[in-house]
């Protein structure tokens, strides 16, 4: 038996490649079709662990510092915490521990629940600095004290950060007489937390020696 070759070429199937253009447009399908789907889901998620939170007591008092002479926030934390006598007290970028331990020994709190965390330079790094922390040990709700001009801006870095590592915050305003800080500032840190939780960096102050130096000794503390 004799087989034809005559045009057995052109019924054989030829492999296609794909064009570049072709590619990209299935990329556009994949990823930008279907983003809003993702971000949607992400936004669901986010929220279910906010809604699970909501029935959670919290676990810590976290402060974040402002050192002054007067000591307004620790002292306020001083007199809040006898109220909770079994939470830990996270004082991030406060006074000196000399001083602070003064206040809460005074107000009949027993310093060795202090955590004081010299690392931070600014409001973002409040909250950097202590998150992974917190999520190590188990800690999903803490009470956020600051002063009251400062809390929009606390809220909003908080959102952005502690709700990163599902984190939930009750705010706890310290009174105060200053005039709240300018929205600018709370736009501005807002997009320096949402940059921290993209890349885990974010545009912050020189740490000093003394920064430095507090911050070895914070990592021995929570060892």
């Amino acid at each position: 038996m004799v087989f034809s070759t005559k045009n057995s070429a052109n019924k054989l199937p030829i492999p296609r490649i794909r064009s570049d253009r072709t590619l990209n447009k299935l990329i556009y399908k994949v990823i930008y079709l279907r983003l809003p789907i993702i971000v949607l889901a992400i936004a669901l998620l986010w929220g279910y662990k906010g809604l699970q939170n909501k029935f959670v007591q919290p676990q810590a008092i976290m402060v974040l510092g402002g050192s002054t002479k007067k000591l307004e926030r620790e002292k306020f934390t001083a007199k809040f915490a006898r109220s909770y006598p079994n939470l830990p007290i996270l004082i991030s970028g406060g006074s000196p521990d000399g001083a602070t331990k003064s206040v809460f020994n005074k107000a009949g709190v027993d310093s060795r629940r202090l955590y004081l965390d010299h690392e931070a330079v600014d409001t973002v790094s409040n909250f950097t600095t202590l998150v992974d922390d917190l999520e190590k040990r188990g800690i999903k709700k803490v009470y956020l004290i600051t002063s009251e001009f400062h809390m929009r801006r606390a809220k909003v870095v908080g959102e952005i950060v502690l709700g990163s590592r599902g984190i939930d915050f009750n705010p706890i305003s310290v009174p105060s007489k200053q005039k709240s800080e300018p929205i600018l500032s709370s736009i501005r840190d807002g997009i320096r937390a949402l940059l921290w939780v993209a890349t885990g960096r974010t545009v912050e102050k020189k740490v000093s020696g003394r920064n430095q130096h507090y911050s070895a000794i914070k990592q021995k503390k929570l060892r």
